[in-house]
């Protein structure tokens, strides 16, 4: 049967349109049509299958997020592409692992995929960042901020928690706790 290989791998459209209208099949079928792929280069380069995994959950989030923005433009095949970002993902870690990453057993058929790749270490970085900016603030400020833009806690649920008088001083402690934190966040990029 013919219509049965369609089934297990979609097309790169497929894919896509999936993403956008929030598909968990496509997900699904996305994840199980390349890992064997990515499998292979990372077990043939000082990897094993958990690492594999990690490195192609990342991938497909880096993909799915592309999608979602609006802003995604698939110049090559979408496998190429999935394998390029894998690629750039594992071979970044092996570096910072300071495992061996000379003779990298690799396909030829690589997409550079720098940019989309590098905007999310950069993402990742920043994030680095700021949990560290968050862990000096102190406080309760630190408790505050993450409770509002962590868990999602109303400004009554963190007045009614801290013991404020009304929301309007709870907001007026988030602000200024907002303000120490980006303070912090930028001294430490610099």
């Amino acid at each position: 049967m013919n219509n049965g290989l369609k089934s297990s791998v979609p097309t790169d459209r497929e894919v896509i349109l999936g993403i956008l209208n929030n598909s968990g099949d496509t997900l699904n079928k996305l994840y199980k049509a390349h890992f064997a792929m990515i499998l292979q280069f990372i077990l043939n380069n000082n990897g094993n299958e958990d690492d594999a995994k990690d490195v192609y959950q990342e991938a497909i989030i880096i993909l799915y997020n592309k999608v979602k923005e609006g802003d995604f433009e698939l110049s090559s095949k979408l496998k190429t592409y999935i394998y390029s970002v894998c690629r750039r993902i594992w071979l970044k870690k092996l570096a910072q692992n300071s495992k061996k990453t000379g003779n990298i057993t690799d396909y030829e058929d690589v997409f550079i995929v720098d940019e989309d790749v590098e905007h999310h270490e950069e993402k990742d970085a920043a994030f680095v960042k700021m949990q560290s900016a968050l862990e000096n603030l102190g406080e309760p400020c630190k408790t505050i901020i993450q409770d509002f833009y962590i868990n999602n806690l109303s400004m009554q649920d963190i007045c009614d928690k801290f013991g404020y008088t009304n929301t309007d001083n709870a907001k007026t402690q988030k602000y200024k706790c907002l303000q120490r934190l980006k303070k912090i966040f930028f001294n430490t990029i610099n």
